[in-house]
């Protein structure tokens, strides 16, 4: 069994927290998915520390960081990259887009369209993009922070099913508390403090936490645990959707990354019970043509799996 090196999460946590104030349990949930080998959406409304979350990570973590910000007419092209004809030499070459990085940060991720969002699919699954009949690697470690406005805003586009199904997590950030934003006003004075955090955690650093969570030992009773909760989605009466086999893995790896957060090289129940709703809500779907009340319905549904379900003892 290899070890997790907590004082290195703790220093990660504590350095994102210099200026995400008042938000533990957020801070915790986008380093489970970090050190998960996932991805994380984050979806709130305008302003309440998004995209200073996303940056937050990427500027602690001493790897590229690339941030892009979506928009309507983006291409795929934009994303990926291009082939580039050259005459001297009589044939194309590749020109890499910014999706070749460690940490990419796409911002407001639905406000593209379906087409350019779908660029991301096999990079966000299988660490790799295809072109022109070309397959090309991405660097390790890999991580998408994408942030999203709710979709009933103007201007933006739903993110397809087998779109969130390759995010690990989706959380939200949520207002602060009025003395938390009182903070928040102080330490804005002289600019954003986003942009003075240093690095704590290596590229190689983050490699090796990665490896060991992968380490961290899940029993037997809490498969069926896991399995159990995700067929509890196929079976409702109120979902069209349950989870997928990939969503039962993302599971699978989540808890293990929160065992590790925690401090345990094993998973208890309550890892799963507190992942239950970042990890499956956003994997099912409701019945029903309106979509306002769609994450609000989700949510309630898979609490009421998580408490009908037997917890392993």
């Amino acid at each position: 069994m290899v070890s997790v090196d907590g004082n290195l999460i703790r220093l990660l946590e504590s350095n994102i927290a210099k200026v995400i104030l008042g938000k533990p349990n957020v801070i915790r949930l986008a380093v489970v998915a970090l050190l998960g080998e996932g991805h994380l959406l984050i979806e709130d409304a305008p302003g309440v520390g998004k995209t200073a979350l996303a940056k937050a990570i990427a500027q602690s973590l001493n790897c590229v960081f690339t941030r892009l910000q979506c928009t309507p007419d983006m291409l795929p092209s934009d994303i990926i990259g291009s082939s580039v004809f050259l005459p001297n030499k009589g044939e194309f070459e590749f020109r890499k887009g910014p999706l070749f990085t460690n940490v990419l940060l796409a911002d407001e991720i639905n406000r593209t369209t379906p087409r350019t969002q779908s660029a991301l699919l096999e990079a966000m699954n299988e660490h790799q993009v295809s072109i022109d009949g070309q397959t090309y690697g991405l660097e390790h470690p890999f991580f998408v922070l994408a942030t999203q406005n709710p979709f009933e805003f103007e201007g933006t586009y739903p993110l397809p099913e087998n779109q969130l199904d390759r995010f690990m997590l989706r959380i939200d950030v949520g207002y602060p508390e009025r003395s938390v934003e009182r903070e928040v006003l102080k330490q804005h004075r002289e600019g954003e403090p986003v942009d003075h955090l240093q690095p704590v955690l290596s590229s190689d650093q983050l490699k090796s936490l990665q490896a060991s969570v992968r380490q961290v030992r899940v029993d037997e009773s809490l498969n069926d645990y896991i399995l159990e909760l995700v067929h509890g989605t196929r079976r409702h009466d109120e979902l069209v959707l349950g989870v997928s086999t990939r969503g039962a893995l993302t599971f699978y790896r989540a808890a293990q990354s929160r065992a590790a957060v925690e401090g345990r090289d094993y998973v208890i129940p309550d890892d799963i019970k507190h992942l239950a709703v970042p990890v499956l809500a956003h994997r099912v779907v409701c019945r029903g043509l309106i979509r306002e009340n769609q994450r609000e319905r989700a949510t309630g549904i898979i609490r009421q799996i998580v408490d009908a379900t037997p917890v392993p003892t």
